[in-house]
């Protein structure tokens, strides 16, 4: 397949720049009419229009400059490095943005493909200074394949077809993703109304069942004679982060003095996490430890404390509902406490119920994993598209002779001498 393709690097055949940004103290700059794209604007595919615009007397007076439509903008440095788009309309950009002229050599969905496929590669050349940093230099030196024209086009459909396939299928598994969050919904839902049991149940409020205390934390905080000691100190994060219904560490600590202004508990109570956008999220402590005002913790709870922890699992959607609106969710004990749950007589028809849940929250595990899994290999699968396209096995030997057999085929060494010739007559 590559007998009629050549190599070089980029540099070698487009031209490349990248933007600026006028100066900010004239806000007539900043009152034109030319699109001025920032590098955070790039996930768009083919941009448009832009957050921001320009005026001609702005592109005179900074190292702005008019790039042409269908100009590829690639992003050098910052949190969107990598990023890349095709410009629709003629358009300038700032200085994070190169701007990769098109070029005669190429199919621009196959140049923008090959880079694509080459971006943790140049990430990884411009680290070693505080943040990644793809200088025009790594650019330009990047070694690139030339297929003929036709096969270009003829790759270009391959991996369409292929990544449409990909697409479709990645989509049928978030789905599957969704489904299962409302099947775990539905089975801690049932749990609670009585569906796993048929033993006669009776509603009662929380505080009837324990005490509902919020923690604290020694103020100043990070202040050395209270914090880094030797107690754990949890707060909503080591609970938020935590996978599983337990919690077996706290990334910060404090000190004795610290005491009087927290809470302490003992291993094996039961906690929940009341305030912040990770709000209702339950764990059972196994280690003695003190918490924040963003954890609640349920002193003296006699019972099976799973049951109680998948109870606040299911509640979890209700109770961020209840702070909808507010700037920063947050519940108090009083809210908590008033919550009501099934309690049953017999207190082992609690733990037969902990059981009926888990067993079939186990058989959605096993298939989150395999998800999970397939999600990683299709992702892979994309990536090896891509190599195969530009070591060029992607195309078939039908595929290719049907590209020999085009009137327009002719090999990239003709046909970059041909593009020099007549630049050079120009």
């Amino acid at each position: 397949m590559r007998e009629d393709w050549i190599e070089c690097t980029l540099g070698e055949v487009c031209f490349t720049t990248s933007g600026g940004t006028p100066s900010r103290q004239n806000k007539d700059f900043y009152k034109g009419n030319i699109p001025w794209i920032k590098s955070g604007e790039l996930d768009k595919g083919i941009i448009y229009d832009s957050e921001e615009h320009i005026s001609e007397e702005a592109i005179k007076k900074s190292s702005a400059k008019i790039f042409p439509k269908g100009t590829l903008l690639f992003a050098l440095y910052g949190a969107t490095i990598g990023k890349m788009a095709t410009l629709g309309v003629d358009a300038a950009t700032n200085q994070a943005i190169c701007g990769i002229y098109k070029s005669d050599v190429f199919n621009s969905e196959y140049l923008y493909n090959f880079l694509f496929s080459q971006k943790n590669f140049l990430i990884q050349q411009g680290i070693g200074g505080a943040q990644p940093n793809i200088s025009q230099t790594i650019l330009k030196k990047l070694n690139i394949s030339i297929a003929p024209l036709v096969e270009q086009k003829a790759i270009v459909n391959k991996i369409e077809e292929l990544f449409s396939s990909l697409d479709s299928g990645i989509a049928d598994l978030k789905k599957a993703q969704g489904q299962l969050v409302i099947y775990r919904q539905a089975v801690l839902k049932k749990a609670f109304e009585g569906a796993y049991s048929d033993k006669e149940y009776k509603i009662v409020t929380i505080d009837t069942l324990c005490e509902v205390v919020r923690g604290g934390s020694p103020r100043p905080a990070g202040d050395e004679r209270f914090y880094n000691g030797d107690i754990p100190f949890m707060k909503v994060r080591d609970i938020s982060r935590n996978i599983g219904i337990y919690v077996d560490n706290a990334e910060h600590s404090i000190k004795e003095a610290g005491l009087k202004k927290t809470r302490f508990v003992d291993a094996n109570t039961l906690l929940l996490t009341n305030s912040g956008a990770t709000l209702g999220i339950p764990a059972i402590t196994t280690i003695n430890t003190t918490f924040n005002d963003g954890i609640a913790a349920f002193l003296y709870l006699d019972d099976d404390l799973r049951y109680h922890y998948y109870y606040w699992c299911s509640k979890t959607v209700y109770l961020r509902n209840l702070n909808q609106g507010a700037a920063q969710p947050n519940l108090n004990t009083s809210v908590i406490g008033k919550m009501e749950i099934p309690i049953y007589e017999d207190k082992d028809e609690h733990k037969k119920i902990v059981q009926e849940i888990e067993s079939r929250l186990s058989v959605c595990d096993t298939v989150e994993k395999d998800i999970a899994g397939s999600l990683d290999k299709a992702q892979a699968l994309r990536q090896s598209i891509l190599k195969k396209a530009f070591e060029g096995t992607l195309l078939g030997e039908a595929e290719i002779a049907k590209c020999k057999a085009d009137k327009d085929y002719e090999p990239a060494s003709v046909l970059l001498e041909r593009i020099k010739k007549k630049k050079n007559k120009k």
